[in-house]
């Protein structure tokens, strides 16, 4: 094997960490991504930094935290002036390309303040989260009377929407009638929406579905680029709406749902803000087992769907001789509830929702005394784009990645990160919640710090904090925050998420090398502040301002 010549970055949607078997679900089996944890190193604490679609892909592409970029929601443009890693990548001499989903939202603004056009070379990437796209496709394309959730509504520009219309999928909306719906003998489309329908089949075949069909596109474009190139395949399942094709969509059933991690006390004491969450409507319909066992196995069917399609794909990289040159990273952008604590969705700081699967392929030699090993490392999400870079042959810019290449672990050159905790945010603004709260825009925001013994969630808004000891509740079922003894572990994970927030992450147009440089240089341009005597400092300093002469101007030019 020789070193990656290029990165294939594999990120699901909505895909929980512990709903694969090499993770320890017991009746979910994902042979072909459990081969390539074989093959590389499997990260068992990899933390997004914000638990929702949006944020925690751009604090992914940026490298840096969502207090940093200040994209913290989903349709919150990141900022026009934020590099990513398609920039980082492009200056090391390494192409990045889109195929499938990013959910950026572009800067129009800012933009247009800049005279930036969007359909340019350099307009694009910016509109684009700093890729060049092969294929985007955010799917959701979803459509109420105020209009459609996604760009273009029934004209939506995806290739997939054109692909499936060329296939004979016949309608205006063939993302919703056929691939994420179901039929009856009637010919009634049965919506996706629904979660009643989640365990009929999508009326669609497996191959069309969008998993299959991104999967395909991937190695369209492998086939069709030599590199050095990375390749964001975002897939955009297993994501709701939840169903799936045949024949996936009944493989499981109650049988196989593992119980809830939930209990009575929690929710009749949980924390004014998680309360809420559990009472949302989401988090009342996933309380429901009726609903869990609706939706729970349609989950596991697309899950077992998109580790099929990794299969196929594997496979084509062996035959190929592409895995031989390239470096695989297969991760999620966050988990799912489906009824854990009381809640559906994503919204919050349970391990359910902020760790996620990562494993790490390195097809170099350097790797192979650690191939199939399991890292207990704290591990960020924004740890990828410093792993590229260094991957690329580029010097990682610390001044700007917050993160830190995870490189030294597969190469058995470190065991542990530098650092001693994760941060994950959360921005609720924009939600119900904050209105039922009775919260303004700045109150209604949420941080919360972890190590590997303690998780620690700051609420805005005169909240108490809330605490959870991961090494004797690892389920996270009793929350700590306002019980006296544990006052002093409190006040210490406070210190380290006040040390993280006292971090100069703005400064980023000027290297550690070029502040140190500047700390002596001002003198060296002429600039003489608080000397007394030209005797008082070096010669050289002053050579300038010494042994000139100069005309008696006091009364003004003469003649």
């Amino acid at each position: 094997m020789a070193k990656p010549k290029n990165i294939l970055f594999i990120m699901f949607d909505q895909l929980r960490w512990d709903y694969l078997s090499c993770y320890g679900h017991k009746h979910l089996h994902t042979p072909h991504i459990d081969r390539l944890a074989a093959m590389g190193v499997r990260f068992d604490r990899a933390y997004i930094q914000s638990p929702i679609c949006g944020s925690s892909r751009m604090s992914t592409y940026t490298g840096r935290y969502v207090h940093s970029h200040g994209a913290s929601w989903n349709f919150i443009p990141l900022k026009v002036g934020e590099k990513t890693m398609g920039d980082h990548l492009r200056e090391a001499g390494m192409d990045c390309w889109l195929v499938g989903k990013t959910h950026m939202e572009a800067d129009e603004d800012g933009m247009a303040r800049l005279g930036l056009d969007p359909d340019s070379k350099i307009g694009a990437r910016v509109a684009e989260c700093g890729f060049d796209v092969w294929e985007r496709d955010d799917g959701m394309v979803a459509v109420g009377p105020e209009g459609s959730y996604s760009e273009g509504g029934l004209n939506n520009p995806h290739n997939y929407t054109n692909y499936l219309k060329a296939r004979g999928y016949d309608s205006e909306n063939p993302w919703h009638d056929f691939a994420n719906s179901g039929v009856d003998a009637e010919g009634n489309v049965l919506s996706g929406w629904f979660l009643k329908y989640s365990n009929e089949a999508a009326n669609i075949l497996d191959r069309d579905s969008e998993t299959p069909y991104m999967t395909t596109r991937g190695m369209e474009f492998i086939e069709s680029h030599d590199g050095p190139w990375c390749c964001h395949l975002s897939y955009i399942k297993p994501h709701w709406p939840y169903i799936v094709p045949e024949p996936y969509h009944d493989m499981y059933g109650p049988e196989h749902i593992q119980p809830p991690i939930r209990s009575q006390a929690e929710y009749d004491t949980a924390h004014p803000v998680l309360k809420g969450m559990m009472e949302s409507p989401v988090g009342a319909a996933f309380s429901s087992d009726k609903v869990r066992e609706a939706v729970i196995p349609a989950y596991m069917g697309l899950i077992k769907q998109c580790d099929d399609q990794m299969g196929r794909l594997f496979d084509w990289l062996e035959e190929t001789g592409r895995m031989e040159d390239t470096m695989i990273v297969l991760t999620s952008d966050h988990g799912d509830f489906l009824g854990d604590h009381w809640m559906g969705e994503k919204q919050f700081f349970h391990d359910t929702s902020t760790k996620v699967p990562l494993i790490v392929y390195d097809p170099s030699p350097e790797a192979d005394a650690t191939r199939g090993t399991v890292s207990d490392a704290l591990v960020e999400c924004i740890d990828l784009a410093p792993t590229f870079v260094e991957v690329a042959g580029g010097e990682v810019p610390g001044h700007i990645l917050e993160g830190h290449s995870l490189l030294p672990i597969p190469r058995g050159q470190a065991t542990e990160m530098p650092r001693d905790s994760v941060i994950c945010e959360y921005d609720y603004s924009a939600t119900p919640l904050a209105d039922k709260l009775g919260l303004g825009v700045r109150e209604a925001v949420l941080f919360m710090v972890a190590d590997k013994r303690w998780k620690l969630v700051h609420a805005e808004g005169g909240f108490r904090p809330i605490l959870f000891d991961l090494e004797n509740d690892p389920q996270e079922l009793t929350d700590l925050g306002d019980r006296e003894e544990y006052a002093e572990v409190i006040e210490a994970m406070y210190d380290k998420l006040f040390r993280w927030a006292r971090r100069p992450s703005q400064r980023t147009t000027r290297t550690e090398a070029q502040l140190k440089e500047m700390r002596t240089k001002t003198r060296k341009r002429g600039v003489v502040i608080g000397v007394y005597d030209e005797n008082d400092i070096p010669l050289e300093l002053t050579v300038h301002y010494r042994g000139r002469k100069a005309p008696d101007m006091k009364q003004g030019p003469q003649g």
